[in-house]
């Protein structure tokens, strides 16, 4: 095993002398306290960033108060990796997979670490795989249920080549570190097989056969995302925005409603009041689609502001690597990151202290590059038994002072193919979620194969539909822009009618009340109808006198809309503010 000594400390950039190989992103563990001795010394650990001779760089993942230059240092001999097997659901863990619920104290203790899983909890096992199958890394050879959950045991994923299977135990109860299955390599060597494997955190787990572009749609009950925007399963997006515009409610909305298996919330570097408020929340929230709780299908890791910055991006790499972990089990995660941008932050600082060349606004040249191979491990993929499974990312991204032009957002989106741009002036006018429709982009629709889904799904005059939709809301922004110039009185009333038309389109299409039961999740089926609804109302013109009689008819349509929006679908209720509707129209509509 290679030691070394401590050399040189800049805050917790350390360096080191060392004796022996070492490999980058290796963890080592660095002694504080009496150097002499070594019982009451406390262990941190830090992970390899750079190699120049006999020298290391380590970035630790914790306070470096009271490190002192000659320090011992003992070095592992494997990168950060992951436990991964039964017992990650409804765990709330820190960046480094540390379990939060067994930790002692209100604060995290410097140098505490522990086991992420129960290693006494026995687990209900039916076997899948037979005597004499052949199988390869990620092969599932029996599952348990976790959380209503089917999880697979399966061959790890650090096995290479075919094996035959020898042994797997009969159906019964057992805890995660017996041996489940017996397996011979193709020398005859065996291998026991248990049901927790270990993975390295920055290396994506490829043990799957394709991975097509994504193409089906992934319901999150959004409307301005699923009707105007939407997202794929498997798909990458991202939602930047400057303070108080509500990217925390809208992720929290996205992740209680969409049509996912497993949710896990990367808290990378968000405020702790922002965590605790996840913390709080989640395990009350009702679970949409099973009728239990959110929680029993949540895994949250969590790195807090005030925590030290390498441990932000510890947290993003271990939470994907989880993600990929259930992706192989056939199942559809959806992993959502709260706020990339301090974990930006956090690379730009270690770039800094290692006197790299700065990029712009000091953050690191390759930047770019980082997070593009970080958004690259999402994806829909076909298994190697021909199932299915997909890992959809969705980021925050926080701007400083709402700037969209800053190397975090524009890097991001270079990689991520939806882009949810929220606006402070619509957040300031209450109108949430404040994205604005304009900005905003799915590059999904362009795919060819997103295009035939979403005709079979729904119709082939659907995305064209979508398309007249945000014609009407340029429209009416450009109208707008005259209006605030010339007056009401300047323009001609049918301006004001086109505006009030995209006026109707946002009250009733894009902005959504997550704190109500009914609205704040809108199934495909209610999109399709609202939307069907609204655009027959826009392409309809009307007999006006003045621009006040354009204002008083249109925002009575867009009350009759909203109760409409606020009522079970199809009820007797929404019935009969359809029919009111219907009555309005017929008062000012020309027929065509």
């Amino acid at each position: 095993m290679t030691t070394g000594k401590v050399k040189g400390i800049i805050a917790n950039l350390v360096t080191v002398a060392v004796d022996g190989p070492v490999a980058q992103n290796e963890i080592c563990y660095i002694y504080v306290g009496a150097v002499n001795d070594r019982d009451s010394q406390t262990k941190l650990m830090a992970e390899v960033i750079k190699v120049i001779g006999a020298n290391v760089y380590a970035q630790v993942f914790e306070s470096t108060r009271g490190l002192k230059v000659g320090n011992k240092v003992e070095f592992t001999g494997h990168m950060l990796e992951v436990t991964l097997g039964p017992g990650l659901l409804s765990r709330n863990y820190d960046g480094l997979q540390n379990d939060l619920d067994k930790l002692t104290g209100v604060f995290l203790k410097r140098g505490e670490y522990n086991f992420p899983l129960d290693t006494e909890k026995k687990w209900a096992f039916k076997p899948i795989a037979k005597v004499g199958d052949r199988v390869e890394a990620a092969s599932w050879l029996g599952e348990v249920d976790e959380n209503h959950q089917p999880h697979k045991i399966m061959v790890p994923f650090v096995f290479e080549g075919t094996y035959t299977v020898k042994s797997v135990k009969p159906a019964g109860e057992y805890t995660i570190n017996e041996v489940m299955a017996v397996l011979t390599d193709a020398e005859g060597q065996d291998h026991e097989v248990t049901m927790v494997q270990k993975w390295p955190v920055k290396k994506a787990i490829l043990a799957y056969r394709e991975k097509p572009r994504p193409f089906k749609l992934l319901e999150t009950g959004v409307r301005t995302i699923d009707t105007a925007n939407p997202l794929c399963e498997g798909g990458t997006g991202f939602i930047p925005g400057p303070f108080g515009t509500g990217k925390t409610v809208l992720q929290h909305a996205i992740s209680k409603q969409a049509a996912a298996d497993i949710v896990i919330i990367a808290a990378c570097g968000e405020r702790a009041n922002e965590v605790v408020e996840t913390f709080t929340e989640f395990p009350e929230l009702d679970d949409p689609h099973t009728g239990r709780k959110l929680m029993e299908r949540t895994i949250i890791i969590a790195n807090t502001s005030n925590m030290p910055v390498a441990s932000r991006e510890a947290s993003v790499y271990t939470s994907m690597t989880i993600a990929e972990y259930y992706r192989s089990m056939g199942l559809r995660v959806l992993l959502m990151a709260d706020s990339t941008s301090r974990w930006a932050q956090a690379l730009r600082e270690m770039s800094n202290r290692l006197e790299e060349l700065p990029g712009q606004d000091a953050f690191p040249m390759d930047l770019s590059a980082i997070i593009g191979a970080f958004y690259a491990r999402a994806g829909y993929v076909y298994l190697n038994n021909g199932e299915t499974g997909s890992v959809t990312f969705l980021g925050t991204v926080s701007p400083a002072g709402g700037n969209l032009k800053e190397p975090v957002t524009e890097g991001t989106k270079k990689v991520a193919r939806c882009f949810y741009a929220l606006e402070q002036a619509r957040a300031d006018r209450k109108r949430y979620p404040a994205v604005n429709p304009i900005d905003s982009y799915s590059k999904y629709v362009e795919y060819p194969e997103f295009e035939a889904y979403i005709s079979e799904l729904i119709d082939k005059d659907w995305l064209p539909m979508v398309n007249d939709m945000k014609t009407y809301l340029q429209r009416g922004k450009e109208i707008q822009e005259q209006i605030n110039i010339l007056g009401d009185d300047g323009v001609p009333v049918d301006y004001h009618e086109t505006f009030w038309k995209a006026e109707v389109i946002d009250f009733v299409i894009l902005q959504q009340d997550a704190f109500d039961k009914i609205d704040a999740v809108c199934p495909l089926e209610r999109q399709q109808y609202m939307l069907r609804l609204v655009m027959d109302i826009c392409k309809h013109d009307y007999d006006f006198d003045n621009f006040l009689d354009v204002i008083d008819y249109f925002k009575r349509i867009i009350n009759l809309c909203k109760q409409m929006n606020y009522c079970e679908f199809k009820s007797k209720e929404f019935e009969d503010y359809r029919k009111k509707l219907d009555d309005l129209l017929v008062e000012k509509q020309i027929a065509a």
